[in-house]
């Protein structure tokens, strides 16, 4: 079969990558220069790379890992001491970690929480342990149920105090999707939850060894080229045509400069974001449930902050949970990706969230309120009388990236299969149990592949597409 993609993100070539496999040849479209969709990256006039935003790979994305071995690209992934890494926010300058021994899930986590005694007391560790017990016990059907709850909601009901959230998961929902404990879904955060206490390594944290379109995209693109695919970028679908019988036509894609071309295929995959999606969907298609439903997921706005020092602020080599109110995680990417490694000076990547108050406003105002929370986090550097000075920043805002998760929304996720005949869905958005996230958009794009192969012969998957039917 021959499969036309509109996208070229991780969902859209995941699915593509798939396709080869059993056999199909997709043609992946991209509207953009660049690959990677909500991982593109761009360099400057000077060599330096900047990210739509801050990547972490965990040990819990199976599907992720198991795409890096199949492109023999597993080196790519600098995998970071097992811990979890929080700003003290009472002692500016320092940190409270949660280390996770070498030990059997679900004692290396229990192991983490109980040692670090910075952050919680005993009796909210007490507290917070019986809570998740439900969520251990019955697992991912109970995770589901709570998507009727935000996470402040969930720890009301459990007795939970209020200062765990203050704590830890002001930080951690705003690390999952970019919002607040009291809008999250209380599926979100349990969802982690559950991976990191049943997965032996599910919390460890990995970065890329560079930028993502050359690093992780490029491969991917390789491998589809070399099986009979092709990657067409700056083509952006335009609209749907459709048959009399409601089923797609054409893709009608265009391009800079010229005009509208007309792609057929048998099959058709929109690995496009929720947000432009809606706004491509054929009038006849509004009305039916599947598409209608589409409405309430909503892209959240992101902004990711770029900045470089002349000298360094951290040697630290992972993640950083600012326990900021403007901020949410960061890394001195200097440190921690090879590609951008400067062992004299810093080059800080954070992520600004929530960002809805902020994504209107001018790159000038977001870096001075960045600067401003850089001199609690890094009081040595900014308070002393030779500050450390900012040589260079670059502010990459996206006003809808992925959907917003809050309540609710997890009965208006499509399945990768549509109601038309021969139309799919590929995207972190659809049905799939990591959420919104790169695994979720890799698994989408390998389910959405399997869903296509089982209506063009039924019962001859692929064994990789097999392994994604048993459950991925």
């Amino acid at each position: 079969m021959r499969v036309a993609i509109a996208g070229a993100g991780l969902a859209g070539l995941s699915c593509a990558k798939y396709l080869c496999d059993a056999g199909h040849t997709p043609v992946v479209y991209e509207a953009r220069d660049v690959l990677g969709g909500k991982v593109a990256a761009w360099q400057d006039s000077d060599g330096d790379w900047y990210e739509t935003g801050l990547h972490i790979f965990f040990g819990a994305y199976r599907n992720m890992r198991q795409l890096f071995a199949e492109l023999d690209i597993e080196d790519r992934l600098q995998w970071k001491s097992h811990s979890m890494i929080f700003n003290q926010r009472d002692v500016p300058g320092t940190y409270s970690r949660f280390e996770f021994p070498d030990l059997p899930a679900p004692i290396n986590g229990v192991a983490a929480i109980l040692s670090n005694n910075d952050m919680l007391t005993w009796p909210e560790k007490i507290a917070f342990g019986l809570g998740l017990v439900p969520a251990m016990l019955r697992g991912q059907t109970y995770v589901e149920d709570c998507d009727r709850y935000s996470w402040s909601e969930w720890l009301r009901i459990h007795n939970i105090p209020e200062r765990v959230n203050d704590e830890v998961f002001l930080a951690m929902s705003k690390a999952l999707n970019f919002i607040g404990p009291d809008e999250i879904s209380s599926t979100v955060v349990l969802t982690a939850l559950n991976r990191f206490l049943q997965e032996r390594d599910g919390s460890r944290m990995a970065f890329l060894d560079g930028n993502p379109p050359q690093r992780l995209c490029k491969p991917l693109v390789d491998y589809i080229c070399a099986r009979g695919g092709e990657v067409v970028m700056e083509r952006a679908l335009r609209g749907i045509e459709l048959h009399q019988d409601g089923s797609v036509a054409a893709f009608r894609m265009g391009g800079r400069g010229d005009g509208a071309q007309q792609v057929q295929a048998d099959a058709y995959v929109s690995a496009l974001p929720v947000d432009p999606l809606k706004l491509l969907l054929p009038e006849p298609w509004k009305q039916m449930p599947y598409f209608s439903k589409l409405s309430g997921l909503n892209g959240v706005p992101v902004i990711n902050i770029h900045l470089w020092f002349d000298r360094k602020l951290t040697e630290i080599d992972h993640l950083l949970f600012s326990r900021s109110e403007l901020l949410s995680v960061y890394a001195d990417m200097s440190n921690t990706c090879k590609e951008y490694a400067d062992p004299d000076r810093s080059m800080l990547e954070l992520v600004f969230a929530p960002a809805k108050d902020w994504i209107g406003k001018s790159d000038s105002d977001i870096v001075a309120a960045t600067m401003e929370e850089l001199k609690r986090l890094f009081p040595q550097h900014f308070a002393s009388e030779q500050p450390a000075q900012l040589r260079k920043s670059i502010v990459v805002k996206t006003p809808l990236s992925v959907y917003k998760t809050v309540p609710g929304c997890q009965e208006l996720r499509p399945n990768q299969k549509s109601p038309i005949s021969n139309f799919f869905l590929a995207g972190d958005y659809t049905m799939q149990r990591y959420l919104a996230s790169m695994e979720g958009a890799v698994f989408s794009g390998k389910l959405c592949a399997q869903a296509i192969s089982e209506g063009a012969s039924p019962g001859a998957l692929s064994p990789e597409l097999a392994g994604a039917a048993a459950g991925g």
